[in-house]
């Protein structure tokens, strides 16, 4: 029985041992990975300028400043940019990208961040959208349907619905799934000591119950119009890591 124990406390110190040897090993090898996205560093600042294009296909845009609560949580290495596209059909969107430097809590999952707008996820679809110029691909996306209630002027509660088009893009990797991020960037962190610095792009919109497919058409066509301007196409089918789910 003591021969176990001690067996024990051997292997829970090994552990340990080689625990605090990847976490020595690591902070003094770990890189930063190139972003999978058009950014320009900011002299004497630690982030970068993501130039999202002002003018897509009808759409005309105004530039939008982060939020200031949004700004008093997010890590201070990280980029953002944002932009309201407005249609010739009166659509309005709202494109938002978050860049991640080498704190990767600047990033959070849609799941927890939509029910605390007040948004209930009510479907989810993982469409992909077709991607011109010299490299063409199709590039997955994750659409979510949600919606919630607001009172009128006049005291009635109304069904709002919207949609919420979202990816993750790092230096030839993408994926629509939170998960699959967090694994690649722990293996990708293990394998090479580069730590990849991942960006999370969103568009969202309003529209009717029942106008989805509708708001989604002009969406997607919004998206490919715009994300050739700022987001770099994988370097090859071969090579790249695209996750479809």
């Amino acid at each position: 029985m003591k021969n176990q124990k001690w067996l024990v406390l051997v292997i829970v110190l090994g552990l340990i041992a080689c625990t605090a040897g990847a976490i020595t090993w690591l902070k003094a090898n770990k890189r930063l990975g190139k972003p999978g996205i058009r950014a320009v560093p900011i002299p004497g600042s630690v982030v970068m300028n993501i130039a999202l294009p002002e003018r897509v296909l009808d759409f005309t845009s105004t530039n939008l400043p982060e939020d200031a609560i949004v700004l008093g949580w997010l890590p201070k290495d990280t980029s953002y940019a944002q932009r309201l596209y407005t249609g010739s059909d009166g659509i309005r969107v709202d494109a938002n990208v978050i860049l991640m430097g080498a704190d990767r809590t600047s990033i959070h999952k849609a799941d927890l961040c939509l029910p605390g707008q007040g948004w209930q996820i009510i479907d989810k679809a993982a469409p992909d959208i077709a991607i011109e110029g010299p490299q063409p691909y199709r590039m997955p996306v994750a659409k979510w349907t949600v919606s919630r209630l607001v009172r009128t002027q006049d005291g009635r509660q109304v069904e709002q619905h919207a949609l919420y088009v979202f990816w993750f893009v790092a230096d030839n990797e993408q994926t629509v799934d939170n998960d699959q991020r967090l694994w690649w960037l722990v293996r990708d962190l293990m394998r090479t000591g580069v730590l990849q610095r991942w960006a999370y792009i969103s568009y969202f919109t309003g529209c009717a119950p029942g106008q989805e497919d509708a708001a989604f058409d002009r969406v997607s066509k919004l998206i490919a119009g715009s994300v050739p301007d700022f987001q770099l196409p994988p370097r090859t089918a071969g090579e790249s890591s695209i996750a479809r789910q």
